[in-house]
């Protein structure tokens, strides 16, 4: 007669722990003979033996093999800043070997995706770049990117991660403010450990220098970009030029190609049909690290003021301020306004407002993140240089609520009044 489950489970309970211990083992060492036998087959089977049996399957790749397989499904986000993403994709792909994760343009719904997981007085480019984040991680990103900064921008990696992991996200964070002012390898290392095991550190750091010159290439095209284009006889004929150099930089593999697109490009900007009148008037931008230099953030101050037919001016880039750099030089140039390092960017500041007065133009624009500390401190420096050298400015201070409609107001007014201060003289 068939005994029941019950009275199975009776019998064993009755059955000295010894041979129930050996029972166990039989019922492992079985299991395990019939998945050797299912997989046996299959693509991991190792070649027949010598004597013609086939030996055991591998139920575990070697480890070389794991890391390759983790490495070739690793997608890898920056965050948004200008047209620096030409920059990052570079990074990513030719010094990182990995996927890219292209975020595309800022909505505003990134903006409010950031808002409402960041405390409502952090600046406005912590948003930001949250809302970057986030958006990379539904986009299925692997690994977030945060480059080290001048300012507060250094500590966010940390803070950004802890907020995205509360909230549930998977991911790796490869935060450059963990090994900021130390030698390329040292970048090169963390980058091996977090994403590609197999980075050579040579060509790493080779392929971080390519990088950087591009930045310098991307930043020298638009300084030229921000004289002309407001004169353009077709209007926004340079803007597309500008948008193919973009495209040819982002197909760049060596320094060479970086070095080809940028004098075509520069060749193909100067060729296009403008009239600038000799007395054209001419703004200044400068301020803070992140808001003055990225146009979403800024709510794309440079196209506003380029449409009203002006020539714009723009020092603080990545160029400027993180490969080449140097404070006590820049220091010295305004001694008489600045005696000590008053922030991360606020030397830079009012070093450039100082070299726009001096060569005569006609206004300058100060753009900050409203709570921005250092430019606060700039400001008095800024109007003390506007009495001095008898030149008009603008603050400007975003927040995640500032509109268009303001801005445009308030930047249309400014205008005005530098015209006709020029026009009266």
């Amino acid at each position: 007669m068939k005994r029941t489950d019950d009275t199975a489970r009776a019998d064993r309970a009755s059955e000295p722990l010894a041979m129930r211990a050996a029972n166990f083992l039989g019922e492992a060492i079985d299991a395990v003979d019939t998945l050797t036998r299912r997989y046996d087959d299959g693509p991991r089977a190792s070649c027949a033996a010598g004597d013609g049996t086939r030996a055991p399957s591998r139920l575990v790749e070697k480890r070389a093999a794991k890391k390759r397989e983790r490495h070739a499904k690793t997608k890898v986000a920056f965050l948004r800043y200008g047209y620096y993403d030409i920059g990052f994709e570079f990074f990513v792909k030719h010094v990182l070997d990995a996927e890219f994760v292209d975020l595309g343009e800022s909505t505003k719904r990134t903006l409010e995706l950031g808002a409402a997981a960041s405390n409502d007085f952090v600046c406005a480019p912590f948003k930001h770049i949250l809302g970057d984040y986030i958006e990379a991680l539904e986009a299925g990103a692997d690994v977030l990117v945060q480059f080290t900064g001048p300012c507060r921008l250094g500590y966010y990696g940390e803070l950004q991660e802890s907020i995205l992991r509360d909230m549930g996200y998977e991911f790796e964070m490869l935060n450059f403010a963990e090994v900021a002012g130390k030698p390329l390898k040292d970048y090169i290392a963390v980058c091996k450990k977090k994403i590609n095991p197999d980075l050579s550190v040579p060509q790493g750091v080779a392929g971080m220098l390519t990088a950087f010159k591009m930045i310098e290439c991307l930043d020298a095209y638009n300084d030229r970009y921000l004289a002309v284009a407001g004169f353009d006889d077709e209007p926004g004929a340079s803007r597309e030029a500008r948008e193919r150099f973009f495209a040819a930089m982002r197909s760049c593999k060596t320094r060479r190609d970086v070095e080809d697109a940028f004098d075509r490009g520069v060749a193909e900007l100067e060729a296009i049909a403008r009239h600038k009148p000799a007395d054209a008037l001419r703004i200044g931008i400068v301020g803070e690290y992140f808001t003055a230099v990225d146009p979403r953030s800024n709510l794309d101050l440079e196209r506003k003021l380029l449409s009203m037919g002006v020539e714009l001016a723009r020092m603080i880039n990545v160029t400027n301020r993180n490969i080449h750099y140097n404070e006590p030089e820049l220091r010295r140039s305004v001694s008489e306004y600045a005696t000590y390092d008053m922030g991360p960017t606020s030397t830079l500041t009012i070093a450039a407002a100082k070299r726009y007065a001096d060569e005569g133009f006609d206004g300058i624009v100060h753009v900050k993140s409203s709570g921005c500390t250092p430019e606060i401190d700039c400001m008095p420096v800024l109007q003390r240089i506007s009495r001095d050298k008898h030149i008009p400015i603008l603050f400007l201070s975003y927040d995640s609520q500032t509109s268009d409609t303001g801005l445009d107001t308030r930047i249309e007014a400014f205008y005005d009044m530098i015209a006709m201060r020029k026009a009266s003289r």
